[in-house]
């Protein structure tokens, strides 16, 4: 009983809506260190791209794709801010040009 349960839960999650999110990262000088990105991709169900990346020993700045479930990225960039990562949506797309 418990695998149709989970099976009828996963159909149920295939149909809905899918996001992709280019967000900018700013993270703090106590965050350059650690793996946030492999933390963020462990804890939410969310595919990460990283498609630039600057890091220094003061900040490092990170342009990063979320693709997954609206309300799973939702929660990731969520996450992330409560984090203590600055958050802020990619508003032209110079990665790809």
């Amino acid at each position: 009983m418990a695998a149709k349960k989970k099976a009828a839960r996963k159909a149920k999650r295939k149909t809905k809506a899918r996001k992709t999110a280019r967000l900018w990262l700013m993270f703090p000088p106590k965050l350059i260190t650690q793996p946030v990105v492999w933390e963020l991709s462990q804890k939410f169900p969310v595919i990460t791209n990283v498609r630039q990346a600057s890091v220094t020993d003061e900040i490092g700045l990170v342009c990063l794709e979320l693709d997954g479930l609206a309300d799973d990225v939702k929660k990731a960039i969520t996450w992330l801010g409560r984090k203590g990562v600055s958050v802020e949506p990619v508003e032209i797309n110079v990665i790809e040009s």
